[in-house]
């Protein structure tokens, strides 16, 4: 896939989750979102737990999960404390890091709290 064409299937991918979590009550606040560790893709509100949400879009589910690697996730982390440090309860903000894998023809699986494995 080009450059540009996957920028934009990675931005419309994005758009497809955030009406997920919107439609499901879960807002989301901030989109791109960036830090020091880097950029968080969608930050979404579940009441007071903050969720952090890392987009990856493939031709398949498992080739989307295949493109997370341990020093994106440590980078995502490094934002996600900036981004808690900014909260009224600091980093005790009950928080979670899901990861939604959206394929080739649009369907979306959202694994919740996907880097506590």
């Amino acid at each position: 896939m080009s450059g540009r064409k996957s920028y934009y299937a990675g931005l419309s991918a994005e758009d497809q989750v955030a009406q997920l979590y919107n439609r499901s009550g879960r807002q989301v606040i901030a989109r791109r979102w960036r830090g020091p560790g880097g950029e968080i893709d969608l930050i979404a509100r579940n009441g007071a737990e903050v969720i952090f949400i890392e987009v990856k879009q493939a031709r398949s589910h498992s080739i989307a999960a295949e493109r997370i690697s341990e020093r994106q996730m440590a980078r995502i982390y490094a934002s996600a404390s900036c981004f808690l440090g900014g909260e009224p309860g600091g980093q005790d903000t009950p928080a979670r890091f899901d990861v939604a894998l959206v394929d080739g023809i649009g369907r979306i699986e959202v694994l919740e709290n996907a880097f506590a494995a």
